[in-house]
């Protein structure tokens, strides 16, 4: 008979101490299921669903979605947490992949929200107006005397700037990064074959460039919105705090310099001054000819284009080569492959360059590294690895379904991990993790045409990259200018790692001493 006064204040404590008991309920929930996932790649938590899991492996967000696809899945749909409203689906399945690259995903107005300092330029736009501004540039891409353009300067580039300081370096015996020399590299080169004029970012006293600088911070805010919910880096971006407020700044200084590259580029047009065949040149003619009311006519339209493929082109060929050059270190017996192939070109050309003979160090042409089998398996197998773009998304508008039977609606995000596909044991098979150009070549010694039905590291469909060809002709460029002349040796100690971002750069870049090869 004592028990009930006892049980009515037990009661009575508990109502008026509702919180703390339900804080305390939570607490043990969250605790048990720590203890008892602990070890499982991937949670879904209650309230958070996969969040945890995601912030747990964020300093190794790329290995983790090889692990994901291996020990959950090749496809996985996740929530997000409750308050983000965020309805994800992640896949790697070279089925799916191959199915929205080539049915009509868009990118889709949050992608054009995160993305807003590129405009309206072709990266960030879908439909029709994305139609008519890819039928632009794949006039100037496609056209002879672009490509042309494209192959003369990244040479002058390497020939003048590249090869000079990579002398100099090896005189001085000094360690160097390497991924931050090629991202200056690109840098001029690109910038070059856009807007027809060299910043020079690419000489022996490593100069900073503003505009370089303010390119790779916005990028470095671009990351975090892409894996932030919307709604947190929008409370930043109002407030101007954390990443936002290095967005604004980089914004301001990358504004004011295209506008004045852009003036520049259209006082030399009015001059009637000889032009480069560069792309906003084109641009700016296609924009006078062209009666289409899908291409905007301002400067703004050129100005998010040119911002745009700096984007594309400045880091991703940057970070091939750096990941190429890291992959040489460690297999030298493939590195010995690829100089023979330059030394038989070089053979080759010896009645040519008759008056060049003395000269060192060589630079060959885009024309004499177009038939290396060898040295364009050895890239491609390099890219399937380490892809410089690891991940990208698409937006779902209509219900649908994917090929592995997975239920798409409207409001959802696709997560691909080119990365992951890259690394899939059912997809490469059981040697994935290898560094093997041999697969990419078949008994005849031809390049293998069946790997490529699986390789996405440049997209498919209709929206795979324009700028493949002057990516892949950028760094056959450099590559047999630096595996010719020069011995790259990887600092021992140095630890490479691919960065958590939106580009696969390196953690803490690529540490190198460099000596001279001498000429056999």
């Amino acid at each position: 008979m004592e028990l009930h006064p006892a049980l009515h204040l037990l009661g009575y404590h508990l109502i008026k101490r509702w919180p703390e008991v339900c804080l305390a309920f939570f607490c043990f929930i969250f605790i048990w299921s720590y203890i008892k996932h602990q070890n499982d790649v991937l949670v879904f938590w209650p309230i958070f669903d996969c969040l945890p899991s995601i912030l747990k492996n964020r300093h190794r967000i790329h290995d983790w979605s090889v692990e994901l696809a291996n020990s959950v899945g090749n496809t996985i749909v996740g929530k997000g947490p409750i308050f983000a409203r965020l309805h994800l689906v992640y896949t790697c399945d070279p089925l799916n992949v191959e199915y929205i690259a080539k049915t009509n995903f868009p990118k889709g107005s949050e992608h054009h929200e995160i993305m807003d300092v590129i405009g309206n330029g072709i990266f960030n736009v879908d439909y029709e107006h994305w139609h008519a501004q890819r039928k632009m540039a794949n006039r100037t891409f496609m056209s002879k005397e672009f490509r042309s353009y494209i192959a003369k300067t990244t040479r002058k580039v390497v020939e003048n700037s590249l090869l000079p300081l990579l002398s100099q370096v090896a005189i001085q015996s000094c360690v160097v990064d390497l991924e931050d020399i090629f991202m200056r590299l690109t840098f001029d080169s690109v910038f070059m074959v856009i807007f027809g004029r060299n910043p020079n970012c690419l000489s022996i006293d490593f100069p900073r460039n503003e505009l370089a600088q303010a390119i790779d911070n916005m990028a470095e805010v671009l990351t975090y919105r892409h894996v932030l919910p919307s709604s947190w880096w929008k409370l930043c971006r109002w407030f101007q705090i954390g990443p936002e407020k290095k967005f604004v700044e980089a914004r301001k200084i990358i504004d004011r310099s295209l506008e004045s590259y852009i003036l520049l580029k259209k006082n030399d047009l009015h001059k009637g001054d000889e032009q480069d065949n560069d792309m906003i040149t084109s641009f700016i003619l296609s924009q006078e000819r062209d009666n289409n009311d899908l291409l905007p006519k301002g400067d703004a339209f050129l100005k998010d284009n040119g911002l745009s493929f700096l984007f594309a082109g400045k880091d991703s060929s940057s970070t091939g080569l750096a990941w190429f050059f890291w992959l040489m270190t460690r297999n030298p017996s493939v590195k010995d492959i690829i100089i023979e192939e330059l030394r038989h070109v070089r053979e080759k050309n010896k009645d040519k360059d008759d008056g060049l003979k003395a000269k060192m160090p060589y630079v060959f042409t885009a024309e004499d590294l177009k038939g290396l089998v060898y040295l364009h398996a050895s890239l491609c197998e390099s890219l399937r690895l380490y892809p410089p773009v690891p991940a990208t998304y698409r937006g779902v508008e209509k219900e649908d379904v994917l090929p592995d039977g997975t239920a798409l609606k409207p409001g959802m995000k696709i997560l691909i991990s080119m990365y992951a596909l890259g690394r899939m044991a059912s997809v490469w098979g059981k040697d994935c993790l290898e560094y093997r150009p041999e697969r990419w070549i078949d008994e005849n010694g031809k390049l293998n045409p069946v790997p490529l039905t699986k390789f996405f590291t440049f997209f498919a469909g209709p929206r795979n990259c324009i700028g493949k060809d002057m990516a892949f002709t950028q760094m056959k460029l450099v590559i047999g200018a630096v595996l010719f002349n020069f011995h790259i040796e990887h600092v021992e100690g140095h630890v490479v790692r691919p960065k958590p971002s939106m580009v696969l750069h390196m953690q803490n870049g690529l540490k190198v001493r460099i000596r001279k090869r001498i000429s056999e």
